[in-house]
């Protein structure tokens, strides 16, 4: 009988990283750490903890996201977003263990029109998109035995995001002005844990001359897209619908332009990213973004 696999989650503080330990329990002997467990900007740290539990799988959701702050601490955002991820593909590939890397829609620089696939060059804007396109590369480029998930907008019942904001300041002010002209797909990071789960069903349970064909850069996002104005109305309008009281409205909160939100770091305007290959390859089909919402909205809101 095959031994069961021994999963390292790293960032298990974050959204991702809490959902991932719940949804890969059932796969092996989990292994959770945090920023308490190891220093994500040390190399010989990493390997030192990688020796120490030594994986069969290593699931590496942790990353820099303090997108307008990496701008001045670029040296920390590319430690963690693209050395660290370097670093694990080099042990993962000396020792036999597989690699699944996140990533994001800031890779690419939200110009084109339609939406992005894996086959479209990445152009980041920002040291946060620029250094997490450089962990991309170093993952495959040390790495056979890999999976990268490109994702966006990642919201959950468990951290701060978006949705517990808007609700959040709702209920302190009378007008909200949110930018109407940046297009995504709000993801649950729920939904992102259970399709990683899939993914590395599919790939253990394949034989080994067919498991070369599943590894590659995926793109995983609800279906659907929006704007943030959009995203906050429909927020709203599940709080109104139950009964939830709030100084403004949905139909009040305004839309703006990006250019009237200036921040440090540039962000994409489209960032609608086609997960056909994924759909493809798994078998999958995915959530909208409003019944990935729904679902964490009755959770915050305990509705």
């Amino acid at each position: 009988m095959k031994p069961l696999d021994k999963i390292l989650i790293t960032g298990c503080g974050g959204q991702v990283g809490f959902e991932l330990t719940r949804s890969l329990a059932l796969l092996g002997e989990v292994v959770a750490i945090g920023l308490a467990d190891v220093d994500l900007t040390n190399a010989q740290a990493i390997v030192a903890k990688l020796n120490d539990v030594k994986p069969t799988i290593i699931v590496n959701p942790a990353a820099y996201t303090a997108v307008d702050k990496a701008e001045s601490d670029s040296a920390t955002a590319y430690a963690i977003n693209a050395t660290a991820p370097e670093v694990m593909a080099q042990w993962a590939a000396q020792n036999g263990a597989l690699l699944i890397q996140y990533s994001t829609d800031y890779v690419f620089d939200g110009t084109k029109e339609g939406m992005y696939t894996e086959q479209d060059t990445p152009n980041p804007m920002s040291v946060y998109g620029a250094s997490k396109w450089q962990g991309e590369q170093l993952v495959a480029a040390n790495c056979a035995a890999h999976v990268i998930l490109r994702t966006s907008w990642v919201f959950g019942a468990h951290g701060a995001n978006f949705l517990k904001t808007i609700l959040r300041l709702a209920g302190e002010r009378d007008t909200l002005n949110i930018v109407n002209d940046q297009i995504g797909a709000p993801t649950s990071a729920a939904m992102l844990a259970d399709v990683t789960a899939h993914v590395i069903m599919r790939i253990r349970m394949s034989a080994d001359a067919d498991k070369a064909a599943l590894y590659g850069t995926y793109h995983l996002t609800a279906d659907g897209a929006t704007s943030w104005h959009g995203y906050a109305q429909y927020v709203l309008g599940l709080g109104e619908q139950a009964g939830m009281t709030f100084k403004t409205s949905a139909a009040k909160i305004g839309g703006i332009p990006t250019t009237a939100y200036p921040t440090p770091a540039v962000r994409p305007l489209n960032s609608r990213i086609s997960c056909d290959k994924l759909k493809r390859t798994f078998g999958l089909s995915l959530p909208t973004w409003q019944t990935s919402v729904a679902q964490a909205f009755r959770l915050v809101a305990g509705k």
